[in-house]
């Protein structure tokens, strides 16, 4: 993957004389209800973190990260060494995984929540890369954008074997099983790299809100014009519309030199560092109508007539009306003729009949649709294909075990075991038994204790086709 700048050596540089125009945002979007992204914008730190969990409040997990990757933002002694500056992001991280830990251990109903993190820690002419998950950073220079960071994801990993295409990966149906996230138990391993920055780079740190429905060229052609404050809003903007079902965030920072500095003199004098999303620790209040809520959420190109407030003249005759027809006798319609029901029941009975065969037509083609789906999940610890639905109804079974395997859980990364305990969907048969070989792939060759590592040996996945004992 491209990283600019990356090779050179950052020691060489002279004195720090670069600077940063930032610019951030963050929106729940028009289908989520919380907003689970944080993110934080300053003059040393880029940061975006994506909460994982769900109703184990990912927001928590975010926006404790983000606190704490905060401290970064503090300007450093001068220009540093590599290690140096990679080494105060990987602590930051380390630093955030631990208090994630801290708070878990305080309430267990929020064990599971974990987050992704993508820092960039600035210096005054590099930037200290970590990452941890599926949230991303580009950078744009000379019209050319770079993607500097890889998704920990199931797909990403498809697409570094060749398996399949960045835009096959777009709409796979496990696009967002991660890999790795800070959780506070398992002890993520950050990529970490220094990319070196000159004068006119564009900096991009996103949540993948953004770039599920936006790719490079989208990219490309929103962040070469405007300012980052212009950039940041129209990427929130066109994800949306591009149909994002996620929570989107974008950090846009320029580069600048002393002189694009002073030109913008009156726009850095005022910018202050910015905190978006779910770190921001402001209590939504309920909103009568939940899809208004969000900046790009409830836009209509009419509103509601307002109804008028007048009390009718009180000289008006008691029999008047606005329509003339309107007055009717009670006692005409009373003794009107009315025609005779005849046959009723043989109406309601047929109707009776035809609501059944529509019911029984639909659980027919209904029964017979599940039976030609697949999924993969667990049956106490051990990896199975189950025929069927992943859905429960009170006293129906949708789903039944299909096929087992040699897969335990026990001996798979935890966010990878979770995912099969949550159900993978699969297309068909096949494409199951393709995701328990890839499960099996990532075994270990040891159970996963509850620290979350394993003992000695080499990953232990044997071939496709032991993956499976035995089918039906």
């Amino acid at each position: 993957m491209s990283q600019p700048g990356s090779g050179s050596d950052p020691t060489s540089a002279g004195p720090a004389t670069l600077r940063l125009h930032w610019s951030a945002i963050s929106d729940v979007g028009r289908v989520r209800k919380d907003n689970q992204d944080s993110g934080y914008a300053g003059p040393w730190l880029l940061t975006v973190c994506d909460g994982v969990g769900g109703a184990m409040r990912g927001d928590i997990a975010s926006s404790v990260a983000v606190q704490q990757l905060r401290r970064l933002d503090d300007e450093p002694p001068g220009p540093l060494e590599a290690d140096e500056l990679l080494g105060r992001v990987g602590g930051a991280l380390h630093r955030a995984h631990d208090r994630i830990g801290e708070v878990v251990d305080e309430d267990p109903a929020l064990n599971g929540t974990s987050t992704t993190a993508t820092v960039l820690h600035f210096d005054g002419r590099q930037v200290g890369v970590g990452h941890v998950g599926d949230s991303r950073a580009y950078l744009l220079r000379e019209g050319e954008i770079s993607r500097l960071t890889s998704d920990h994801t199931f797909v990403q990993s498809l697409v570094d074997e060749g398996r399949i295409t960045e835009a096959e990966s777009r709409v796979h149906p496990h696009r967002n099983l991660i890999l790795k996230a800070v959780d506070g138990i398992h002890e993520a391993e950050p990529d970490l790299f220094v990319v070196a920055l000159q004068p006119g780079d564009r900096l991009l740190v996103c949540s993948d809100g953004a770039t599920a429905s936006l790719d490079d060229d989208d990219l490309l052609a929103i962040l070469g014009d405007g300012t980052p404050d212009y950039a940041a809003v129209e990427l929130v903007r066109r994800a949306l519309d591009a149909g994002s079902t996620d929570n989107v965030t974008c950090l846009v920072a320029d580069v600048l030199d002393e002189a694009a500095a002073a030109a913008r003199s009156e726009e850095l004098a005022d910018l202050q560092p910015m905190v978006v999303g779910a770190a921001t620790e402001v209590r939504r209040r309920p909103h009568r109508h939940a899809l208004g809520s969000g900046l790009f959420r409830g836009r209509t190109d009419t509103g509601e007539i307002p109804a008028v407030d007048a009390d009718l003249p009180p000289d008006l005759p008691a029999d008047v009306h606005a329509i003339p027809s309107d007055p009717v006798d009670p006692e005409a319609v009373r003794y009107a003729p009315r025609p005779p029901r005849r046959f009723a029941w043989a109406r309601r009975a047929l109707l009776a009949l035809v609501l059944v065969g529509l019911a029984w037509m639909g659980v027919a083609a209904a029964y017979t649709w599940s039976q030609q789906q697949y999924y993969v999940g667990e049956v106490d610890g051990q990896v199975q294909i189950f025929r069927g639905v992943d859905l429960s109804l009170p006293g129906v079974e949708l789903s039944e075990p299909y096929e087992s395997t040699n897969v335990t859980l026990d001996r798979l990364p935890e966010f990878v075991a979770n995912g099969v305990r949550e159900g993978v969907a699969a297309d068909d048969l096949e494409d199951a038994r393709t995701i328990v070989e890839n499960l099996a792939r990532q075994m270990s060759a040891e159970p996963t204790d509850a620290s979350g590592e394993t003992g000695s040996g080499s990953s232990g996945s044997g071939s496709s086709g032991s993956a499976r004992s035995e089918g039906r």
